[in-house]
């Protein structure tokens, strides 16, 4: 009898599984920041939903002007499912070391002052405050970010998915009586980022360069419409502080 019971749960069950659909979750990796804190970089690779081909993007960001450098972001798909993660990121790396080598990044790495995957359910996903550097007991004043949506205009292309998300970023400081910066607005939404449906801060990078104004760069994970389920790929926000 309990064969039987066994045979009919696994058949009610194995139909439910089978319809099971995800997405894909790009890894983060923080690369570092150039010796003088002009330069941040960072990378997201993975296996495409649907496609099931590998893909790594490299981003390279002005921290005095919040927009990519010439010739960046820097990206590969290999559309083999043969071809290994591994592949796609061998490959992003030979081309963008023309940009700034890997070795000077990493030797300016910066310090993870919070983070925040896309897995953590405990946390507010808008809102992020770290001391800025391991120092103990603090000598720095916190660093607080708080993210808002907003909904704007959705092309035909991103009717499936729904209306398309944009964001706010505003740095909160308590110092001498709380004051609120804005420092970036989605007046539009780039194409390269695809159909995006939502948006939490993913983690706050520093990085205090030598005679010059620490960096921060806040690294956002974008939730966007994917052929098996959401997606999450990341961009970033950099300024001085």
């Amino acid at each position: 009898m309990f064969i039987v019971r066994l045979a009919l749960a696994l058949a009610f069950a194995l139909p439910a599984l089978s319809t099971v659909r995800a997405g894909d979750v790009a890894e983060l990796e923080i690369l570092g920041f150039s010796a003088d804190g002009k330069i941040f970089a960072f990378e997201e690779y993975g296996v495409q939903d649907g496609s099931g081909f590998p893909y790594a993007n490299r981003y390279y960001i002005d921290t005095e002007t919040d927009k990519f450098l010439p010739g960046t972001p820097i990206r590969a798909r290999i559309d083999n499912e043969n071809a290994t993660v591994a592949d796609a990121r061998g490959q992003v790396k030979s081309n963008a070391q023309s940009v700034i080598s890997d070795e000077v990044l990493a030797a300016h790495r910066g310090h993870t002052a919070g983070f925040s995957p896309v897995t953590e359910l405990s946390g507010d996903p808008f809102r992020m405050t770290v001391n800025p550097r391991p120092v103990f007991p603090p000598i720095d004043t916190p660093l607080e970010f708080r993210l808002e949506e907003q909904l704007i205009d959705a092309p035909d292309s991103c009717e499936l998915f729904g209306a398309r998300i944009g964001f706010r970023l505003f740095r909160v400081t308590v110092e001498d009586g709380a004051r609120t910066q804005l420092i970036h607005e989605d007046r539009t939404i780039p194409s390269s980022r695809g159909c995006p449906l939502g948006y939490r801060i993913a983690a706050v990078e520093t990085f205090y360069p030598k005679d010059r104004s620490p960096v921060f760069a806040v690294l956002i994970a974008m939730r966007t419409g994917g052929f098996e389920g959401p997606d999450y790929r990341y961009l970033a926000v950099t300024g001085r502080f």
